[in-house]
């Protein structure tokens, strides 16, 4: 009895040797992803602070004392006020401040020593160079930097002790000591979890419904004879295979839909942008991943070979598309692998529909992207492909 036993014992083993796609998917690929999650997440340690700044230009002010010279806060440029304030109500953002200079009351100035030149910009730079110099010898308290805070978010709360503390203890020579920074409040929950990653799980099934559905299908094709008896028939490879991304974009849409009609029963999730820009960027995804899953499917012939190429893309697709966490967190080199996987941008398009409220007009460069790209790939699928 443990003759034969061993028999089999060895003659398994020497089966799972022999298959390449196995072995290197249970060693290898474990391998590889440990060192792409040492790569992605080898950045900077994530400040404990986020506070939002607003500029004109995107590039955050100089500053060496006060609030904005504080270490361990991550301050990021806006230019977008309306939506900065957005991300302050749902606790995205722990503050937002607005250290530009309030318009002055040229009113309350004294004149211009000597007569300035009629019009030109002259005038203005002096004015404003002698409403400095009033400020800064205590003639006239400046107006005061704003910020916002939503009442019922923590870290805003602690955010503010220090905007406070530091504006209090830091001599200004453009601000008295006695201003006091302009308090803005806003309410409103924190976003939930669930609610940020539902966009991103949506698009993950669509990638794995769309480059297994034709690569994974069509190399069986291949592999069964179907595609050779095909080949007898006045069918081209471009007609077989749109007929194909065709096929697939419909199972994936109708699958994508009673996935989301699920999720909403059981989480009553918010949906604040259009339905219509929703449906054509999940269209506009599928199509491209439905796309590349056929360059995979254009010369394989073995369902194994074929499972671990598609394997090999889709892992690093996820990995990289902030399916699951934040990129910004991430390493540098990692952002920028981000920007060229098509999940990336379907991912984010779909979170700026369902959570910030974009219409269609907001996502149209996303879409663009993603149908341009769907071409390219069906593009190079149908010049790779054969029937046998």
């Amino acid at each position: 009895m443990w003759r034969r036993i061993l028999a089999v014992l060895v003659a398994r083993n020497r089966e799972f040797y022999r298959d390449r796609a196995g072995l290197g998917w249970n060693i290898f690929m474990p391998i590889l992803m440990v060192l792409a999650f040492a790569v992605i997440f080898s950045g900077d340690p994530e400040a404990p602070f986020k506070v939002g700044v607003v500029t004109v230009d995107g590039a955050l002010p100089s500053a060496t004392t006060g609030f904005l010279a504080l270490d361990h806060i991550q301050f990021v440029p806006v230019t977008d006020l309306e939506g900065a304030i957005t991300q302050v109500d749902r606790h995205q953002l722990d503050l937002l401040l607005d250290p530009r200079p309030q318009p002055l009351n040229l009113s309350v100035h004294p004149p211009l020593p000597d007569p300035p030149p009629p019009g030109g910009r002259e005038q203005e730079h002096r004015l404003l160079e002698l409403s400095n110099s009033t400020y800064a010898a205590g003639g006239t308290e400046r107006p005061p930097l704003a910020y916002w805070v939503n009442l019922e978010s923590p870290r805003g709360y602690l955010a503010e002790r220090l905007l406070l503390g530091a504006e209090a203890g830091a001599a200004a020579p453009t601000r008295s000591r006695g201003a006091e920074p302009e308090r803005r409040t806003r309410s409103g929950a924190a976003l939930r979890y669930a609610d940020w990653v539902l966009p991103g799980i949506l698009a993950m099934n669509v990638m794995f419904s769309s480059l297994w559905g034709v690569g994974w299908v069509i190399v069986r094709y291949r592999k069964n004879g179907v595609l050779r008896r095909l080949k007898a028939t006045p069918l081209t490879p471009f007609e077989f295979l749109t007929a194909q991304v065709l096929s697939r974009l419909l199972v994936v849409m109708a699958a994508s839909f009673f996935v989301y009609v699920g999720v909403d029963l059981l989480l009553d999730f918010p949906m604040r942008g259009s339905y219509a820009a929703l449906v054509l960027i999940y269209a506009a995804g599928a199509l491209c991943l439905i796309s590349l899953g056929l360059i995979v499917a254009s010369r394989w012939r073995t369902e194994e070979l074929a499972n671990g190429v598609l394997n090999l893309i889709s892992w690093p697709l996820l990995l990289l598309s902030g399916v699951w966490y934040s990129m910004e967190g991430t390493s540098g080199i990692a952002r920028f692998l981000s920007q060229l996987s098509p999940l990336t941008h379907l991912v984010d398009a779909a979170r700026r529909v369902m959570i910030d409220g974009a219409q269609v007009v907001d996502i149209l460069p996303q879409v663009a992207l993603l149908a341009a790209l769907a071409l390219v790939f069906i593009g190079i699928a149908a010049w790779l492909f054969r029937w046998e």
